[in-house]
């Protein structure tokens, strides 16, 4: 497939290489090996995957059974106005309602196919009321415009945590149960075919997992039965661009887990 002159200029600003469509790739997107990238220093070690960035193969088995986290409260039965409103007026985590501006539902199309997952809101997120926004929201909206897709209408895109912890410190396991409920129930809403993890805190999260970000990354997991791909947080990406190609392999891997690709 040829690409377009405005995804070949989004590719180049992510500093993504031009890549050729080769037999076996999946329909929708140019499929080759990246020339390696030069050795860098990232959070956290690196361990890459044998598997091909277009062929995705699952883990051994879900991490965390649909079971092992209840929905609570009453959550399970709400629709999308009523769960908004019970997120507005959360006060579950007293430390958090006490120091928010407002809570981070989330954006996006409510039947997206794509479901996006941070970690927790920052303050610009904090003060917006809107998940990814400033700098590494622009470079996530670069990310999907390069697949061809659109946070207002093609993905759905939330977090982890619903309010902002205090100096943009990780969320504890006690704040990411006490919202749990909340993002299943968005899962549950939403019905997308995959879930794209952005980042370490928001994969462990999921995935009931303490591995490291490079483990996690290469397979395929899956949250409630649904598809979960682990990617870098766009965050970590404008600190180290080096490893934007690796995070457009992930977002290949994700795509593939599509029924039909062409369209996202």
């Amino acid at each position: 497939m040829e690409l377009s002159a405005r995804k070949r200029r989004i590719l180049a600003d992510m500093g993504i290489p031009i890549w050729r469509a080769r037999d076996g790739a999946f329909p929708g997107l140019p499929a080759a090996v990246p020339a390696a990238d030069p050795p860098a220093a990232p959070l956290m070690p690196e361990v890459e995957s044998a598997q091909a960035p277009g062929a995705p193969s699952e883990t051994s088995g879900p991490l965390v059974s649909p079971a092992d986290v209840p929905v609570e409260g009453g959550v399970a039965a709400l629709d999308w106005p009523e769960l908004e409103a019970r997120v507005r007026d959360c006060t579950a985590c007293a430390e958090l309602a006490a120091q928010r501006t407002q809570t981070v539902f989330g954006v996006g199309d409510r039947r997206a196919r794509w479901l996006f997952v941070g970690e927790a809101p920052g303050a610009e997120e904090d003060r917006r009321g809107e998940p990814f926004v400033g700098r590494a929201g622009q470079l996530l909206d670069s990310m999907l415009a390069a697949l061809g897709l659109d946070r207002r209408q093609d993905v759905f895109i939330a977090n982890v945590l619903k309010c902002r912890p205090p100096n943009n410190r990780d969320p504890s396991p006690d704040e990411s149960r006490a919202c749990r409920g909340f993002l299943d129930r968005q899962i549950e809403l939403v019905q997308p075919e995959v879930i794209v993890a952005l980042g370490r805190i928001a994969a462990q999260h999921l995935l009931g997992t303490d591995q490291p970000l490079g483990r996690m990354r290469g397979s395929l997991h899956r949250y409630r039965e649904v598809p979960l791909v682990v990617t870098y947080h766009p965050a970590y990406l404008l600190r180290k661009p080096q490893d934007k190609a690796k995070a457009w392999q992930d977002l290949q891997r994700a795509r593939a887990c599509l029924t039909s690709a062409p369209g996202g």
